[in-house]
């Protein structure tokens, strides 16, 4: 229970929606948006050990076997190129890094595969789009 006049956790002092709230919402809607194309979650949000790591949103795998590396990228609007253009070297790079982490812990590798699901609109979610990038990078530009 929250104290009264206490601010909304995930908000700041000014009762705005955090950083922190608007990225979970993007990944809630994404994980939704890809579970209705029949996409099935293994793990959220995995992290690798230590510091300069990498993390990976979503870790999916799609009905034929594929496991799905999801990278979730959300912005209001589209100045300065949108939620697509965030997603530079360094961050792809460290998206490989954490896959292969992941594959190490598998008897078998699977067919795999980069994504990325951009989420633009309204910090609350309401009336955002959702936009599914399959394939939207590869991982061999980082062997």
């Amino acid at each position: 229970m929250q104290k009264q006049g206490a601010p909304d956790p995930g908000t700041d002092a000014r009762g705005r929606v955090t950083t922190k709230q608007r990225g979970d919402r993007a990944e809630q809607a994404a994980l939704e948006h890809l579970q209705h194309q029949g996409l099935r979650l293994l793990q959220r949000n995995f992290r690798t050990p230590g510091r300069g790591g990498g993390e990976i949103d979503l870790i999916m795998s799609e009905p034929g076997g594929t496991l799905v590396f999801v990278e979730v990228r959300q912005r209001s609007s589209a100045s300065h190129g949108g939620a697509g253009a965030s997603i530079g070297a360094t961050k792809q790079r460290r998206i490989v890094f954490a896959a292969r982490h992941y594959l190490a812990r598998l008897r078998q590798l699977p067919p795999c595969r980069f994504d990325v699901v951009l989420v633009q609109g309204a910090p609350d979610g309401v009336g955002a789009t959702v936009e599914w990038l399959r394939g939207a990078f590869d991982a061999s530009a980082w062997v």
